[in-house]
């Protein structure tokens, strides 16, 4: 399709997507402290010194030197240009890619983070406050008290509470008209559409934050305290917030366990925080809408099994069969879907504080359906399969519903079981397979649980007060920048190595990344360098395979040596392109200032200063591995020793020996007799 990708979309795209779950869908990761590891899938090596940080959304690679976000890693895993990866990113969040056409003087837009996150997390920590210290709380408190929860789990979910009235988180961050009009775009005020006035939406609830994949606050569910109407009040739809896609609880749930097997999908907030108080960690819950495709396609790319948990009563088994066609979609071979229907009147919250942690597991292990028998077994009780009526009927409905599975063994076996329940055979089976499916499932009411709960212990109310859960801090965005691009100088270098313009030097290391200084009087020649790069990516080529040099400790000099990295891999990359690999982190701001900034030095000098640059790189890289590998071996008989290492030693000694030798600025000591 012809057009630009608007630069918005990208970054809407880039801010719904976790770096973890691109590359984990690829290679195996490992976690390893904050982090995660695996081996380099751009090298081949046996250590593994291929990292990926959820915390601040890039890869790095040791080895190599392979750097950047998830738009990064899938044009370099996938082999695919710009465009193409932001098709794959957008079809994997569930988002169709807009085009805007060219034109002579269209600037493209600069990348710039929502302001709406740093002002949604300013209100959770305001609700958060409330909870802890406003004169109204108690009613807040006892609420949780006879849920139930304890002090870590209203932490760890970040539960709060907004007072009775009307003004105050207007009061606390609308300091001017501005600034209400992002509260009323992050749907955090309401305006009165006749007298213009604004006030908050969300009033004496308890408050729930909901969190994305990455953990910032993109919206807000409201349970009353009071007989106000309604009882459950979800945020409206915001530019970060898109109640068909998200999941309460799942940044929790990964969170506490980023290994886990299995994900137990609810109907609601207080199901999912009941669930986890009880130690069941694995719950979430939709927003106010039906299970979707989406929302099976985010789980499937998680895990590979999907429980659903509703009430035993006709809303329940409703919202249930619309799951389940949600799911079918979803279903390639080696993934499954149970389905756990609950006695009448008990919820997930009620049944499991009842009945306890155990007998709950032990209700899933023997009562939760396979899909393949929920699915028979319903379809069964619509269309009566001992008479030839039924059969037909059965047919008509079971065969493009399975037909939709893409799992090619599941949808073998189903229509082979469909097979043995009608007598029809696979031929017969196939002619209908394309009938549109009749619906079996009205709107899915919206469960709610009881309030009537009896007192589970005395919970202190300095309980509710611990230190909040890190979730990261997000920066005011900056303002948007001027419109840049690559300059088309390409002055002449002068440095040359071995006769071919090219550097060789080899090196491994540890990782210590030291986060990027925001702020330098007098830039540093790793600075220069990456800015020389960003309008002279040809240079690049004329640096040996940045493996040699790619163990750095430095975050410029890593940056530097992932970004020559990628323009060795995909020459053609302009400096807009190479900025997107890394839009959304330190990295990526860093970047977009340099290519802004004017230059001070000519282009030859600037050359000059680049190899100068790469030089030091390499020569620093082969110093350390010289120390490191004398430390490896100074403590060594000289019978262990191989011939390598005896070398080594003659050339440190030898060098000492030099030095020693030389004049002495200070008088030696005084040998006392």
């Amino acid at each position: 399709m012809a057009g630009l990708i608007p630069q918005s979309f990208i970054d809407d795209l880039l801010n719904r997507t976790d770096i973890v779950d691109v590359v984990s869908s690829r290679i195996q990761l490992k976690k390893t402290g904050k982090n995660y590891s695996a081996c380099c899938p751009f090298h081949k090596e046996k250590t593994p010194s291929f990292t990926v940080s959820p915390d601040k959304q890039f890869y790095y690679c040791f080895g190599c030197g392979a750097g950047g976000n998830a738009l990064g890693f899938v044009m370099d895993h996938d082999q695919l240009e710009f465009p193409q990866a932001i098709e794959e990113l957008a079809k994997r969040a569930g988002m169709d890619v807009p085009r805007e056409e060219s034109g002579r003087g269209h600037k493209p837009r600069q990348p710039v983070d929502s302001p709406l996150y740093p002002l949604l997390n300013a209100a959770a920590e305001h609700y958060r406050q409330a909870l802890k210290s406003h004169p109204q709380r108690k009613y807040a408190v006892d609420y949780l008290k006879g849920r139930g929860l304890t002090g870590e789990i209203a932490r760890d979910f970040g539960i709060g509470f907004a007072p009775p009235g009307w003004d105050n988180l207007l009061k606390q961050l609308g300091a001017d008209a501005l600034q209400q009009k992002v509260m009323i775009d992050a749907g955090l005020l309401i305006e009165n559409a006749e007298n213009g006035r604004r006030y908050d939406r969300f009033r004496d609830r308890i408050m729930f934050p909901i969190r994305d994949s990455r953990g910032r606050v993109i919206a807000f569910g409201g349970r009353v305290l009071g007989d106000d109407k309604p009882k459950y009040l979800n945020s409206p739809e915001t530019p970060v917030f898109h109640k068909g896609q998200e999941l309460y609880g799942l940044y929790e749930a990964r969170k506490h366990n980023r290994d886990l097997d299995e994900i137990m999908v609810v109907e609601g907030y207080m199901d999912v925080i009941a669930l986890a108080q009880q130690g069941l960690r694995n719950a979430v819950a939709t927003l106010g809408t039906a299970t979707s495709e989406e929302h099976l396609k985010r789980l499937f790319r998680i895990v590979p099994s999907v429980l659903f948990c509703f009430d035993g009563d006709a809303a329940g088994r409703n919202a249930a069969w619309r799951a389940l066609e949600s799911t079918l979609p979803s279903l390639q071979d080696g993934r499954r879907a149970r389905f756990l229907f609950l006695p009448d009147g008990e919820d997930p919250d009620t049944l499991v504080r009842a009945e306890g942690t155990d007998a709950f597991r032990a209700r899933i292990n023997q009562h939760a359906q396979p899909l393949a028998d929920y699915f028979f077994h319903q379809l069964c009780e619509e269309a009566d399969p001992r008479s030839l009526e039924g059969k037909a009927h059965l047919v008509t409905l079971a065969a493009p519903l399975i037909d939709k599975i893409p799992g090619n063994n599941l949808r073998a076996l189903m229509r082979q079981r469909l097979s043995e329940i009608t007598g029809l055979s696979s031929e017969a089976l196939s002619q209908v397979a394309g009938s549109a499916p009749r619906s079996h499932a009205p709107s899915a009411s919206s469960q709610t649980p009881s309030s009537d709960y009896p007192d589970y212990g005395d919970i202190p109310d300095s309980a509710y007060y611990d230190s909040l859960p890190d979730v990261g801090s997000y920066e005011q965005p900056a303002p948007p920048r001027q419109h840049y691009e690559r300059s088309s100088e390409s002055g002449k270098g002068s440095w040359k190595k071995d006769g071919d313009g090219k550097w060789n030097k080899k090196g491994k290391g540890d990782f210590a990344p030291r986060a990027p200084r925001t702020a330098v009087s007098v830039e540093s020649p790793h600075l220069i360098a990456l800015r020389t790069l960003l309008h002279h990516p040809h240079l690049a080529q004329k640096v040996e395979d940045v493996s040699h040099f790619a163990d750095e400790d430095d975050t410029y000099a890593q940056l530097l040596v992932a970004l020559v990295g990628a323009l060795q891999k995909t020459p053609n990359l302009r400096s807009l392109q190479l900025i997107a690999r890394w839009h959304g982190t330190e990295q990526g701001r860093l970047l977009r200032a340099l290519a802004e900034k004017e230059w001070l030095i000519q282009g030859d000098n600037l050359e000059q200063q680049f190899f100068d640059t790469i030089t030091t790189l390499a020569n620093s890289q082969s110093q350390r591995r010289r120390e490191k590998a004398l430390r490896s071996i100074i403590h060594k008989s000289p019978s262990e020793l191989t011939d390598e290492e005896k070398t080594l030693l003659r050339e440190h000694y030898s060098l000492t020996s030099s030095q020693s030798s030389k004049p002495q600025l200070v008088p030696k000591a005084k040998t006392e007799v």
